[in-house]
């Protein structure tokens, strides 16, 4: 553990707001100070993949439960809100695109009355612009944790959105391909990843919609009034990110069955036209076989124009067969 004085570099914040607003630097061992006075402030606390200690500190600074703290140190949580006394605790999961994929992450959320504390982990964009774009409204900061909450929880919907108009281009690119004379490998891999893409994207937004729903009718905390119409659009930006999502879902399967489809019917295309050609070749073969056999008393063998009536009848055949096939289509 580093000397009190010194601030571990895994904390990224740790501030209080006063009543109006205004931002004031504190340590890890003043936020008990700070919450013993009840004058309006609160304390916001930003982490990210903090140690054990760190996380055992701040729940005796803010008096938080074992099970929340227990499951902060476990950066593999499903999606939820939980509510232990007057504290919430919300695990979201986070999304960024990275070298044309998308990594996950994880946000651990304890929001009390008078207090805000976000951890990160893995995959997750910092709330450090959250942070100073709230603090140059110090008037939205008056309304305390359910405000700076709220602009928390917004900023990890909004970088849904933008995975999600890249996943559309990417699936329109791959149309194209789905729908080229050639068949490539290469697209049909390309089609599951961006389906397993989506489904975990669906297992992060999903979830974030009840996590919304029931943030509003918590009682653990006060959302005041003033705040309430931003998270039901945070609400309805998650639907609209979820519904889209599902709809890729539904196209990238049909995408996958439409390329297998195409790929049966070209090499039905190309058997038909195989077995075409057998057929032409079939019919001078059987009749040039009879005349391999080693018999005396064959059809025309001694026949002054027995060659070329053999060979007219052939290419008679051959032609006769070759217009029915062009007929039905099979060459």
């Amino acid at each position: 553990m580093p000397p009190a004085h010194k601030t571990p570099a895994c904390v990224v914040n740790c501030a209080a707001y006063d009543s109006n607003g205004q931002r004031q630097n504190i340590t890890l061992d003043a936020i008990s100070d700070v919450l013993a006075v009840d004058d309006g402030s609160f304390v916001w606390v930003g982490l990210y993949e903090p140690e054990e200690y760190l996380l055992d500190k701040l729940q005796e600074e803010f008096g938080l439960h074992d099970l929340a703290i227990e499951d902060a140190h476990n950066a593999h949580q499903r999606p939820k809100l939980e509510a232990f006394g007057s504290t919430l605790f919300i695990a979201a999961h986070t999304a960024q695109r990275v070298d044309d994929h998308v990594c996950f992450g994880e946000t651990h959320v304890f929001a009390g009355q008078r207090f805000l504390i976000t951890v990160r982990h893995g995959a997750s964009l910092s709330y450090t612009p959250v942070r100073q774009r709230l603090e140059r409204d110090p008037k939205t900061l008056t309304h305390g944790p359910a405000a700076a909450l709220h602009a928390v929880l917004d900023f990890i919907v909004d970088n849904y959105q933008p995975i999600a108009a890249a996943f559309e281009q990417e699936l329109d690119a791959l149309e194209q391909d789905v729908f080229a004379e050639s068949y490539k490998r290469d697209t049909i891999r390309r089609l599951y990843q961006l389906r397993k893409e989506l489904t975990r994207m669906r297992m992060a937004v999903t979830p974030m919609q009840d996590i919304l729903a029931q943030l509003m009718r918590t009682p653990a905390i006060t959302i005041p009034d003033v705040v309430r119409p931003y998270l039901r659009d945070v609400h309805d930006h998650a639907v609209r990110v979820g519904d889209t999502i599902d709809t890729l879902r539904e196209m990238v399967a049909a995408a996958m069955n439409v390329n297998l489809s195409l790929v049966t019917v070209a090499q039905g295309e190309i058997v038909k036209k195989l077995a075409g050609w057998a057929g032409l070749l079939a019919a001078p073969t059987l009749i040039t076989s009879w005349y391999g056999m080693n018999f005396e008393s064959m059809p025309e063998l001694h026949g002054r124009y027995a060659y070329p009536v053999l060979i007219g009848v052939v290419a008679l055949a051959c032609t006769g067969l070759y217009a029915y096939l062009r007929k039905i289509d099979w060459l």
